[in-house]
């Protein structure tokens, strides 16, 4: 009788408890994508049956957007529910200090009986990430998988495919491409070079095509991989129990996409497919397009409330599916920082529809030097067809200096061609996305406005999270005024940003200095001998900016020393802010020797690389591809 008690007592846990409530979870990602190249979002070019499948039984998402423009920020918004630029993890491939009670969300799953498995990529912004790691998964591993669970325990499984990464669409030589892609496709499943539509900001050559084409046929091969993924959980019996997530990291991985604060940087292709058994949760029902506003910050508290457990309060994000569901929003909000050796700052608001992004680094163009993009035969086609003068006008304004700010209609431009900010029917929504971003920007401490250099001094001591709520440490609003003017180009600006070099808070003046550069030749030239006046400032990232404004405008001795001397300065972040600035002036030549010596030396990867584009730029190195 007590055994029967027993037993009794298990299969009531099992089939009313924790287990028997929790449905499994498998998540899909996949790398570089943008919807334009997906068949269920009108492209008729792809060939994407699996990825086209699911999104017609479950829901597709039409305004799904990465929190970042490359991969480590975007991952760890996702693995850790905060965004960016309040973690201050938006730099590529950093490794700030964050505060110990930011956890990888799997860790609320695990507590609440799930087995969390990651196979295999983890590319996450933070100190010490094994240990984060470690605590955040029962396993991370390209062996990790569902199957390591115990018998009846409800799974979360990721598995993420590499096949439609950068290096497979551009970056790696195309000899490697054809081995480890298109030979692993079958004659049938090849995407031919004519079979495809060409995006306008490319010039549509045979050489092009080809290059292009890595694009297609590279998702082809990842949507054989998914279907071979699924294809394993119906065998295992799984496919009636498990909801599947199937998105990508963040948009395409071609020029002007990946690494850019647009919608072809930050909107990806996103689907959830429910089962019969849990179609319940899907607010939307199944089968069906939603455009409701979705972005990566929402994911862990979805997650972590679908488990069964409270959602941390420092996780801001909405809760998607469930009994818990929070309202729909009108806004997301998206930022896009450094990409490996490429310094940048976009911040960007959107309703779907409209996009608008403000630079703060505009004299650095969207086609803007990346030693992982130059290494790019694509990039280099695009760099000679621009110096041959092949391009048309769109074309070349990859290679040209941004605008302050944009707006893309995307319902009607999807291609981002048209920037609408100068147009006087559009006043009003502009003026409303500005004062959107601003009020957000402030709202949530953008700590990002602090340059690296900075961010790594801060880490050594606290967390840039728990710095930014520091009104008088981090004057954000102060700070904000004099960034916001970055950009706009004007004497009545330029003499507003001379004024800010004597504030007597540095990060102040740093955004004076930066402010600047963006302003013509024309204009500066009055200015002369002010600015050269403020070149001892004891800052160094503001001494470093301002010394490249300088140099431009008069070739000024002290000014290139003050540049070489910070580019062979031992704190990276330095090193890396004067090489970059080098890229965009207009005689390199005085700096060839110092930029070289940081070549020979081959130190650390960003400064190195910048050392590479700089002198690459001058045709002093060959532009080829190394692996990582």
């Amino acid at each position: 009788m007590n055994t029967f008690k027993s037993l009794l007592i298990t299969f009531l846990f099992f089939s009313s408890g924790a287990y028997a409530q929790q449905p499994n979870i498998l998540w899909i990602t996949f790398e570089d994508t943008s919807p334009q190249f997906i068949g269920s979002y009108g492209n008729k070019d792809s060939r994407t049956p699996v990825i086209d499948k699911f999104m017609a039984e479950g829901v597709r998402f039409t305004n799904a957007f990465s929190t970042g423009t490359v991969c480590s920020p975007s991952r760890t918004a996702i693995i850790t529910g905060v965004k960016t630029y309040e973690l201050g993890t938006g730099h590529h491939r950093s490794n700030y200090a964050i505060p110990s009670f930011v956890k990888g969300f799997p860790l609320y799953m695990r507590q609440a009986g799930y087995y969390a498995s990651n196979n295999a990529k983890t590319d996450y912004n933070v100190a010490d990430e094994k240990a984060f790691i470690s605590e955040t998964w029962d396993e991370s591993s390209a062996q990790a998988g569902w199957w390591k669970r115990k018998e009846g325990q409800p799974f979360f499984s990721v598995f993420n495919f590499n096949e439609s990464h950068q290096s497979r669409t551009m970056t790696n030589p195309y000899e490697w491409y054809l081995e480890e892609v298109l030979e692993e496709l079958p004659e049938a499943d090849r995407i031919g070079e004519d079979e495809f539509e060409m995006p306008p900001f490319y010039r549509d050559s045979p050489e092009m095509r080809k290059q292009f084409a890595r694009v297609y046929n590279s998702l082809k091969l990842t949507d054989n991989r998914i279907g071979e993924l699924i294809g394993k959980l119906e065998t295992d019996g799984l496919l009636d129990e498990t909801i599947i997530f199937i998105f990508a990291d963040h948009g395409e991985g071609i020029p002007r996409g990946k690494t850019n604060g647009i919608n072809l940087g930050y909107r990806v292709p996103f689907t959830i497919w429910f089962p019969p058994k849990y179609r319940h949760l899907s607010p939307w029902g199944t089968a069906t397009t939603t455009d409701e506003l979705l972005s990566f910050e929402d994911l862990a508290p979805t997650l972590i409330s679908l488990a069964g457990e409270k959602v941390p309060a420092h996780l801001r994000g909405r809760i998607l599916l469930g009994d818990d569901r929070s309202e729909a929003v009108d806004k997301l909000y998206l930022s896009s920082d450094r990409s490996d050796n490429g310094i940048d700052m976009v911040r960007t608001v959107t309703d779907g529809r409209y996009v608008y992004s403000r630079n703060f680094m505009p004299f650095m163009p969207e086609a803007r030097y990346i030693r992982y993009m130059e290494i790019g035969e694509i990039k280099q086609l695009m760099r000679q067809d621009y110096e041959g003068q092949l391009l048309d006008p769109l074309q070349r304004s990859l290679f040209e200096p941004r605008s302050a700010e944009l707006l893309y209609d995307i319902e009607q431009d999807v291609w981002e061609t048209n920037n609408l900010i100068a147009r006087p029917e559009y006043k009003n929504l502009i003026e409303e996305m500005r004062i959107a971003l601003e009020t957000h920007t402030l709202e949530r401490r953008d700590v990002l406005f602090l340059p690296e250099y900075e961010l790594e001094r801060i880490s050594a001591l606290s967390t840039p999270f728990e710095f930014r709520n520091s009104s008088s440490g981090y004057p954000l609003q102060e700070i904000f005024h004099v960034a916001n003017l970055s950009g706009m180009r004007s004497k009545e600006v330029a003499l507003q940003q001379l004024a800010y070099l004597e504030d007597e808070n540095e990060i102040v003046r740093y955004w004076a200095a930066v402010g600047l550069m963006s302003q013509g030749k024309e204009t500066l030239e009055p200015l002369a001998p002010k600015l050269s006046g403020f070149l001892s400032d004891a800052y160094p990232p503001a001494a470093i900016s301002l010394a490249a404004v300088v140099y431009e405008l008069n070739q000024s001795d002290e000014a290139a020393e003050i540049l070489k001397k910070y580019v062979l300065s031992a704190d990276r972040h330095l090193a890396l802010m004067a090489i970059n600035y080098l890229l965009y002036v207009s005689d390199k030549e005085p700096f060839v020797s110092v930029v070289r010596e940081v070549y020979d030396r081959q130190g650390e990867y960003n400064t190195s690389a910048a050392s590479k584009d700089f002198l690459g730029s001058l045709g002093l190195v060959p532009n080829t591809f190394e692996y990582r």
